[in-house]
């Protein structure tokens, strides 16, 4: 019997999620309705086999090897196995650079926190 995993969304990943949304319904709601599903059921479907997603190639040419990801195309969706849950770190276009756009969500990350513990 395979192990079921919980999936956690982090709030990177939901804004993420929610700046595809927002971008797509400009243009066709039904459509932005569809990317939603499409991304939502793959990134759900990661409970049954966490580990079959591949390790995060750009990361993994650093040494990093923690991180994982499933394609929705165009979308990527990457995250993180830890025991019996999976969170969904963070949701962008495959064609975006990605070296370029976690540098700016770790350099966000850190803003908010130093701003939270003032």
């Amino acid at each position: 019997m395979n192990k079921t995993y919980k999936v956690q969304w982090t709030s990177n990943a939901k804004e993420d999620l929610l700046n595809i949304v927002e971008y797509m319904k400009e243009n066709s709601p039904s459509i932005a309705k569809e990317i939603y599903q499409k991304i939502k059921t793959k990134a759900n479907s990661s409970n049954f086999f966490p580990l079959r997603g591949r390790v995060v190639p750009e990361l993994q040419k650093e040494g990093i090897t923690m991180y994982r990801e499933l394609i929705a195309s165009p979308w990527r969706i990457m995250y993180k196995v830890d025991s019996d849950t999976i969170y969904i770190m963070a949701v962008f276009d495959s064609r975006q650079n990605v070296e370029e756009l976690l540098l700016q969500k770790l350099i966000r990350s850190s803003i908010l926190t130093k701003k939270s513990s003032q």
